[in-house]
């Protein structure tokens, strides 16, 4: 049995007196009162210390305790409409657990490296748990959403002895006798050979690219939901990410809305966010560029600022399919009404937030296949696996990857991904 309850669970406990155990989050004084604020994980209570209901030990203590120290609190349970949360605590007793002493992260305002620097104290804040509990109910969505349409998890390597998206992002390292070996780029490669076993996969696991930018859309660690299928095309593909999307995000609106609300993030615009989504072509977007003044070269890939020009017409993430072959990955497939096009997708969140997915038909044929790996110089030995795929029951299959902080990122309607994955790292950065 607990020795304590929670705060999340205090509705089951109104007029009971019990013990909650956590952090000072805030505290202010009114004369013979003392209001301290705890959180401990799962909410906040208002407790309040009366000098006429403690003992003097238990007041000076309740005065003296400092920001994000740890402490027991006993008291009886009332509900308070007015407090956060909408419970309090009328205090019997206080305990000191541990005490903090200094705490560097103060209500004034700080500089986001400072921050950074102390971000394994930063995420107690108010808004750094909202981020991370909602990055929670995302990460169980989409477990959620895959395994009641029957996919199976897929798990593959980390360490891989080849490119899944180009050579220039690789983080390289010397494996053993073997020589060199990288951190991977994206499971999709691997995921492949799952759809040929079990038909419909998902991998869903951290993934690295060596990209030398310090914008706010870019990670060097990150986590990824790749989902392949076997017998899907590319409009197969766009159907699954456009359901897939609607029920993340709708279901964040259902069980987040206190994280949500403290974030100030609104949700009228998320409660938009509901099938069919718009999709035009790379040439038809192209041509929103050209109509809006940017210049643009076609067979040209879509910058940030592209992105968000693109979905200014649109309160709906924008799906943009068929990209020119050239700036497009080895293993997409060309369309075969149009070689100069992949059957590409990748869909482009509103509000500025740029691409959350990227995916494709995948390349089938085995010749073809060959071509592509000459094409773009990959060393075929280490491909041989990947090319049995399409010597022994080659089928049509696509897939895509959805990038897990991008997507948080926006539906918390926050700046940086930094924020949206509890130890960022960046180029600049492998600390704390």
């Amino acid at each position: 049995m607990l020795s304590h309850v929670y705060i999340k669970d205090l509705s089951k406990h109104v007029g009971e007196s019990v013990t909650l155990k956590g952090w000072l989050f805030n505290k202010r004084s009114s004369g013979k009162v003392k209001f301290l604020i705890l959180r401990d994980g799962t909410g906040y209570l208002q407790c309040i210390v009366f000098k006429g209901n403690v003992s003097e030990e238990v007041f000076a203590l309740a005065d003296s305790v400092s920001q994000e120290a740890s402490f027991e609190i006993t008291g009886k349970v009332k509900e308070e409409p007015r407090a956060v949360g909408g419970f309090e605590l009328d205090a019997t007793d206080l305990k000191l657990i541990g005490d903090s002493v200094e705490y560097p992260i103060t209500p004034k305002e700080h500089g986001i490296e400072f921050l950074i620097d102390n971000r394994h104290l930063w995420i107690r804040s108010k808004k750094q748990v909202a981020i991370l509990k909602i990055r929670h109910r995302i990460v169980k969505a989409i477990r959620d959403f895959y395994d009641e349409r029957g996919f199976t998890l897929f798990d593959p390597p980390i360490i891989t002895p080849n490119a899944a998206e180009g050579t220039s992002t690789l983080f390289e390292m010397d494996y053993f006798d073997l020589g060199k070996a990288y951190l991977t780029q994206s499971g999709q490669l691997y995921a492949e050979a799952g759809a040929m076993a079990l038909g419909k996969v998902y991998t869903f696991g951290p993934t690295f690219r060596a990209e030398k930018s310090k914008t706010r859309r870019h990670l060097t660690e990150f986590w990824m939901v790749e989902p392949e299928m076997a017998f899907y095309d590319l409009d197969d593909d766009m159907d699954l990410a456009e359901e897939f999307i609607e029920y993340i995000v709708q279901t964040v609106v259902k069980d987040c809305r206190p994280e949500l609300e403290v974030l100030e993030r609104d949700i009228s615009k998320l409660e938009k966010i509901v099938r069919p989504f718009p999709r035009i072509s790379y040439t038809e977007a192209v041509e929103v560029l050209k109509s809006k003044g940017r210049e643009f070269t076609w067979g040209d890939d879509f910058g940030a600022p592209d992105e968000t020009v693109i979905s200014e017409d649109y309160d709906k993430p924008v799906m943009i399919h068929r990209y020119p072959s050239a700036v497009k990955a080895f293993y997409m497939k060309r369309d075969p009404e149009n070689p100069e096009v992949a059957l590409a997708v990748d869909v482009i969140a509103p509000e500025g937030y740029g691409e959350i997915i990227g995916g494709s038909q995948r390349e089938d044929n085995l010749d073809f296949l060959l071509e592509r790996i000459k094409e773009h110089n990959l060393p075929q030995k280490y491909f041989e696996w990947y090319l049995d795929l399409r010597r022994f029951g080659s089928v049509p299959h696509a897939g895509f990857g959805l990038g897990l902080e991008r997507t948080v990122t926006w539906i918390c309607g926050i700046d940086h991904l930094r924020e949206t994955i509890p130890f960022p790292r960046m180029i600049y950065r492998n600390t704390p």
